[in-house]
């Protein structure tokens, strides 16, 4: 059997990570003086109170290598970990260093590329994988084949959070022109974020957008499960999935809420659309 795990910024749903048996380990927040663990102790509407209350932007930190020690030491099987981006965090880099100081146990650490459940859909995968029989070996080795393949995109209704937090440097040529202006905020292939689009106009015309996207690419997109992901605007979220089904049949179309952790850095009623290419 092997155990897979992941960190809190896949932003997976507790009902998905109890289908697929699913380890996360919490990275952590600091807001307003005070520290939390993404998932467990914070949610996203305390998060953005204490934003509120306090005039501060939240930071977070990747879980030590001591806390990877802890947490892999926990399982007797040989262990997956995918990762956020390693050039988006330092938690793929702690989970490495980890598995050092554990050389009796069999740990294969995957940097996902990638942020949110454009974490998720790898990690839900090679839960899938492991179900169907196939060892470690052969899931990494899928798993690394599908990393380029994740496709993630979200519309943010604030930039301060990105900005602020120095995780999107494309920003900086936006800002200070940011009347009626909604970017597109990406996933690249080379890991980092970047702005795809620069929309204008209604929220509801950005929904759209989402929608039209995915539509254009259509004709190569994994229909097996597609997220919808998002930090507090549930209507929105409800919105894209059904115009999702009526662009295709889709397997499963999941609805997820970001964590604290993505949350602090994408802002408030941020929600993008994630998927797979064949």
């Amino acid at each position: 059997m092997v155990q897979v795990l992941t960190d809190s910024c896949s932003d997976l749903s507790q009902e998905l990570i109890r289908r697929f048996n699913i380890a996360v380990i919490p990275l952590s927040v600091f807001v307003a003086g005070k520290t939390y663990l993404d998932g467990i102790n914070i949610t996203l509407e305390e998060l953005f109170e204490q934003v509120n209350q306090s005039g501060q932007l939240p930071k977070t930190s990747a879980p030590s290598v001591a806390n990877f020690i802890d947490f892999f030491s926990q399982f007797d099987e040989e262990m997956i970990c995918i990762t956020i981006g390693a050039k988006l965090s330092a938690t793929y880099q702690s989970a490495k260093i980890a598995t050092e100081s554990l050389p009796d146990r069999k740990i294969h650490i995957i940097d996902s590329a990638n942020l949110s459940t454009g974490i998720g859909l790898l990690v839900c995968k090679a839960a899938e994988l492991r179900d169907q029989g196939l060892n470690a070996e052969q899931i990494v080795s899928q798993i690394q084949q599908t990393v380029g393949k994740v496709r993630t995109s979200f519309v943010v209704d604030t930039l301060d959070y990105l900005y602020m937090g120095g995780r999107c440097s494309a920003v900086q040529n936006i800002v200070g022109s940011l009347l009626k202006i909604r970017p597109v905020i990406e996933v690249r292939r080379d890991g980092t974020l970047g702005v795809k689009e620069k929309l204008r106009g209604t929220r509801r015309r950005a929904l759209d957008t989402l929608l039209e996207n995915f539509k254009d690419n259509l004709p190569e997109i994994d229909l097996h499960r597609v997220f919808v992901t998002h930090s507090g605007c549930e209507a929105d979220a409800i919105y894209l999935k059904d115009g999702l089904n009526q662009l295709a049949e889709i397997e499963e179309i999941c609805i997820t809420r970001a964590g604290a952790t993505i949350a602090s850095h994408c802002g408030p009623n941020t929600i993008g659309i994630l998927y797979l290419t064949r």
